[in-house]
């Protein structure tokens, strides 16, 4: 993968930061230790591939539901996220009663079914405007990648280490 130019290099980590599910927390180790970028690089593309879905899924998911949704094998995708982000809502207090800062501390634990994609898919259920559910979404993004960063380069200092004693 070294052989690859750098800018397909950031494309290809942004993209990864796209992909739900994975989305940065996936995209800043996949940066370090697949392209050898480096850290500040790899923080820098995964956070922009993972903020870029989140207004279109804050403001366009439930027409998209709706239209497609007709069709058995998106109804049943379409049923799984919505069924996963309403339960999300029930679960937490925080984010029927304090929806900003629900969002944010959801988005920025990094575990996996915790990111924009489906904090976006909450905000929609919530009928949160765009206006208010970005803001604590991208900040939420942001936090979650400077914890998958510092588990990243503590992982590879621990990955040096091992290497250098064996």
């Amino acid at each position: 993968m070294s052989a690859l130019p750098l800018v397909v290099k950031y494309i290809l980590t942004a993209i990864v930061g796209m992909i739900p599910i994975i989305e940065l927390r996936g995209a800043i180790p996949v940066g370090v230790f697949t392209f050898h970028l480096n850290y500040i690089e790899s923080f820098i593309f995964s956070f922009i591939g993972n903020i870029i879905p989140v207004y279109f899924i804050v403001k366009y998911i439930r027409p998209l539901f709706d239209f497609f949704g007709r069709w058995k094998p998106f109804k049943i995708i379409i049923d799984w996220a919505s069924e996963r982000a309403t339960r999300k809502i029930e679960e937490s207090e925080k984010l029927q009663n304090f929806a900003a800062l629900g969002l944010f501390l959801f988005v920025a634990v990094p575990l996996p079914g915790t990111g924009a994609w489906v904090g976006s898919l909450i905000a929609n259920f919530l009928d949160l405007p765009p206006k208010k559910a970005i803001p604590p979404i991208v900040l939420g993004v942001f936090a979650a990648g400077i914890i998958v960063l510092a588990l990243t380069a503590a992982a590879n200092g621990g990955i040096q280490y091992l290497m250098q004693r064996g």
